[in-house]
């Protein structure tokens, strides 16, 4: 179902949710952090989700392992330039990932803005040897409060050239949108992107606060969307991204199954809405499942994948010349 003659993108997917179980392995005997397998079998049940479990913070749970073996800021390094050689193995032409540097740091008591210096350093040396398109986008973690929101902001700020968004994550339900205007404000004042995560765990009304409020350019996951027809009628007037990401949101129960996610919907109102990856390392999938599986079982037919893929492409975090330069290489693999 990917259609080679159009670049193969991923734009919401977390560093710290792609993490090699062969990397959690090595980390945890290198810093002798206790582990529940010694093998990546029997580590499977623990990082992976292998059955569905409701709520999105009962996903968020699988993360312990994964960010709980970055104990230095090398490990942290490691991790990253690991996440852009996994996406130059998946064939992937450009990819966005996203990371928390609060989240990261808090098991070893890591400073959030040497969290965010390595992943930096991590990704470009990746980007050097592999001369693949990468960008980076900072979160804030809603789930730790507005004041710590503020602290996590401030370690982003230092690199704010290298970094091409934002993004709000969290638990949604209990941490709304309203309590990080200020904080989303400031970096679209640093000359960022916005995306948010919304209408995963709540309702219509978090996406409305998300366009309206933070005047997000793309929403991640946005699956509530689907409940207001005013306001699929306004995410495709505006045209503003959705990202995607079907098995997680199948995972998380957010929906029931791959048949009753909304994507299709989406693209068959005109939403610019794509398909993504978001957690890898936790789902057990990579973003070619997503494409050949996840979207024909939620009903996609090639036209509406091709759509998607091309969608990818027109709400990237990217110049038009970048754009460009990235469909022309698309281009040349048909000839």
């Amino acid at each position: 179902m990917i259609d080679d003659t159009l670049p193969f993108i991923d734009l919401h997917r977390h560093l710290d949710g792609s993490i090699r179980l062969e990397t959690i392995l090595e980390l945890g005997r290198k810093f002798n952090i206790p582990l529940p397998a010694e093998d990546i079998e029997g580590l499977i049940p623990y990082v992976q989700i292998t059955e569905s479990s409701p709520g999105v913070m009962a996903f968020i749970e699988k993360f312990k392992y994964m960010i709980g073996v970055l104990a230095d800021y090398d490990a942290c390094r490691r991790v990253a330039f690991e996440n852009v050689e996994d996406a130059v193995r998946e064939r992937i032409d450009y990819i966005e990932l996203r990371f928390s540097p609060a989240f990261m740091a808090e098991p070893h008591g890591l400073s959030p803005e040497g969290i965010v210096e390595a992943i930096i350093e991590g990704v470009n040396q990746a980007r050097e040897k592999y001369d693949i398109p990468v960008n980076l986008i900072g979160i804030i973690s809603r789930t730790y409060g507005p004041d710590l929101g503020w602290k996590e902001l401030e370690s982003l700020l230092m690199y704010k050239d290298q970094i091409a968004a934002l993004d709000l994550a969290g638990d949604e339900r209990n941490f709304p949108g309203k309590l990080f205007i200020d904080h989303i404000q400031e970096g679209r004042s640093a000359g960022w992107n916005i995306t948010i995560h919304a209408g995963e765990d709540a309702g219509p009304d978090s996406i409305w606060q998300a366009v309206e409020e933070l005047n997000a350019d793309r929403i991640g996951h946005c699956v509530s969307a689907v409940q207001d027809p005013v306001l699929m009628r306004y995410l495709a007037e505006k045209r503003i991204g959705v990202e995607c990401n079907l098995t997680s949101n199948v995972q998380t129960r957010v929906v029931e199954n791959y048949a009753s996610h909304p994507l299709k919907i989406f693209l068959e109102e005109g939403i610019l809405a794509t398909i993504n990856s978001d957690d890898p390392g936790i789902s057990g999938i990579n973003l070619e499942y997503e494409y050949e599986t996840a979207a024909p079982a939620a009903g996609l037919s090639p036209g509406l994948i091709k759509q998607a893929q091309k969608n990818s492409l027109e709400i990237a975090f990217l110049s038009d010349n970048e754009k460009q330069k990235l469909g022309q290489k698309a281009e040349k693999r048909k000839k």
